[in-house]
């Protein structure tokens, strides 16, 4: 736990002119950037060009590469780059080739369109790898850039350009859709990966302490198949010997408490499409209004778990992000009419932020920063994971019955997290 500090606010405030506290915010705008474009923004233009939406709830699976980027996390920590990491080094070259390889993927899926499903979902699946690469570099960087005690300015600011890009890959694009097309939209994302792959070049790589760590706890010559089940295994050993019988039921825990979350966002574009919203009305309240809501939901989360502690905020996002689940299934039963969509989708974002900020919260203090990049590798997958698979069949929900009954079934997949945190709770106590 980090000491109290007798610091001003003002100078507390200066944390955020650092050069590396600033250029996260470019680091999380390239993060943020792909999500959308091959989630719930590619739903929308499948939707627009008439694909049925059982075949649109399939590439939710695409997502899946979010959820396994552990399995090769070890290579993007260890592998030299030939050429490129002796010039950048080990973070900086693995953020470039990831954004090189989301740039491509993202003009891929603007020549192939919708015409041809299998291609197009070839060229988001090379978005999505390049984008989860990328990830596992930047969460490296960002732990290894600064003290701790600059770790949570270095999230804020990264969490914010990965808002500022989630805008910019929902609304924008559906913006130059309206304007323009869906092929223009997607090449005008991809020049916006300029951002990351200029802010690569111009920061300086960070001194890698655990190298050093490990050089000395390593005896010479050992061998670097040794290094990398060092590097592999004892993050998990680690977690399993601090939770002891409790690890599992934590992981099953980290595993549900999206998955209502995620299994209904794979189908919001296409119902706000057949509740016969145009792409502008989805673009000014769904994704600009929705934007400046999940602010401040995560802004009030960040004030209670100061006040209350981590896991009463748990709670309340658990409730709140099912909850909302039945808004949205009384909103399918409504008119089109736009004050309705804003009140929804206000509540929908207040309670995601409010619930992903506790959840980061609850995630760091499970993470031994021994082994930091590693576990948290681990959970961020595990939390994906089983969302992304369940999604994959909303459409086939959708089509078997309805708009209504899907959200009713989205909303009770959070009622497990909620039971979960109540065990908590009560085991903490």
């Amino acid at each position: 736990m980090t000491e109290t500090t007798e610091m001003s606010w003002p100078e507390l405030a200066r944390v955020y002119t650092r050069p590396r506290v600033i250029a996260m915010m470019f680091l999380g705008f390239s993060g943020g950037l792909p999500f959308l474009l091959v989630f719930s923004t590619l739903t929308a233009w499948l939707r627009d060009e008439g694909v049925s939406k059982s075949a649109i709830g399939f590439f939710a699976w695409v997502g899946i590469t979010y959820s396994i980027k552990v399995v090769w996390a070890p290579v993007v920590d260890r592998l030299a780059i030939p050429f490129l990491t002796h010039s950048l080094g080990q973070r900086r070259s693995w953020m470039l080739v990831g954004q090189i390889g989301i740039a491509v993927g993202l003009l891929l899926m603007s020549f192939i369109g919708a015409a041809d499903l299998y291609l197009l979902s070839m060229a988001a699946l090379v978005v999505a790898f390049s984008s989860a690469t990328q990830d596992i570099a930047i969460d490296a960087y960002r732990i290894e850039a600064q003290d701790e005690k600059y770790q949570g300015a270095m999230s804020a600011t990264y969490i914010f350009g990965y808002r500022v890009a989630l805008l910019a890959a929902g609304a924008g694009a559906l913006y130059v859709a309206s304007f323009y097309n869906w092929i223009i939209a997607y090449q005008a994302m991809a020049l916006l990966t300029l951002v990351g792959i200029v802010t690569v070049l111009l920061i300086a790589e960070p001194i890698r302490e655990r190298d050093s760590l490990l050089a000395e706890a390593e005896p010479e010559g050992q061998s670097w198949a040794r290094g990398v089940f060092n590097s592999v295994i004892n993050p998990f050993v680690d977690f399993f010997s601090r939770n002891s019988g409790f690890a599992l039921f934590i992981l099953l825990f980290i595993a549900v408490f999206r998955l209502s979350d995620i299994a209904m966002g794979i189908m919001a574009n296409p119902f706000y499409l057949d509740m016969g919203f145009s792409k502008t009305d989805i673009a000014n309240v769904a994704k600009v209004f929705g934007f400046f809501m999940s602010i401040a939901g995560a802004a009030i989360c960040g004030l209670l778990v100061v006040k209350w502690g981590i896991y009463r905020c748990l709670l309340v996002g658990a409730i709140a992000v099912a909850s909302t689940n039945l808004l949205f299934a009384g909103l399918s039963l409504l008119p089109a009419e736009l004050s309705y969509l804003a009140v929804v989708i206000s509540a929908d974002n207040i309670s995601g932020g409010f619930a992903a900020t506790a959840f980061v919260a609850y995630l760091s203090s499970l993470t031994n920063r021994a082994y930091t990049a590693t576990q948290y590798a681990l959970f961020s997958s595990l939390m994906t994971l089983p969302g992304k698979f369940v999604s994959g069949f909303s459409g086939l929900v959708v089509d078997a019955y309805s708009y209504f009954e899907f959200f009713l079934i989205a909303a009770a997949l959070g009622l497990p997290a909620i039971l979960m945190v109540i065990i908590m709770m009560r085991r903490q106590a």
